[in-house]
């Protein structure tokens, strides 16, 4: 990430306008966000669009190389969202590189959800705490991730200290 990237157009929205996007993101991660009641905001952030759910930056939308949408939790999200589908398990050795933006080499990847495919978002969790680490585009499927032993599994996009993490509202 840039670190002059900056929240703008910051407005509030109503769930019925952000539902198709909710939507997506409930059927893609398996998972039921129970948002209402909540404050609900838009913004952009660099390249991405950002829903923040009282004040704090839960879902992101963003393309990749093809120009196509996808939605995803932030790692704030998938804190409130622990049992989310497309999910990376990695051991300890790979924390640390983690924690300093490194891309996720395969060689720390202990499992992998079965349904992940090539060029998807995933998040990556630890395998002891199952707690989010980071976020990025898959390079293989999650079959292949959990067999491989070298090579580059994930490019990270966010992850736990960088900008995004550290954002306050």
């Amino acid at each position: 990430m840039s670190k002059d990237w900056s929240i703008r157009k910051r407005r509030p929205v109503r769930r019925k306008n952000i539902a198709p996007l909710l939507k997506e993101l409930e059927e893609s991660l398996q998972i039921d966000l129970s948002i209402d009641g909540a404050f609900l905001e838009m913004a952009e952030y660099g390249p991405w669009k950002m829903v923040f759910v009282d004040k704090i930056a839960k879902t992101v939308e963003l393309n990749n190389e093809d120009n196509e949408r996808f939605v995803f939790l932030t790692l704030r999200g998938l804190l409130d969202y622990p049992d989310s589908a497309k999910w990376i398990e990695v051991d300890h050795g790979a924390i640390p590189f983690l924690m300093n933006g490194a891309d996720c080499m395969v060689a720390g990847v202990q499992a992998a959800d079965e349904h992940i495919e090539k060029g998807e978002l995933v998040w990556i969790r630890d395998m002891t705490h199952k707690k989010p680490l980071a976020i990025g585009w898959s390079l293989l499927d999650g079959k292949e991730m959990a067999s491989a032993n070298k090579g580059k599994g994930i490019k990270t996009l966010h992850w736990i200290g960088d900008e995004l993490w550290e954002m306050e509202i």
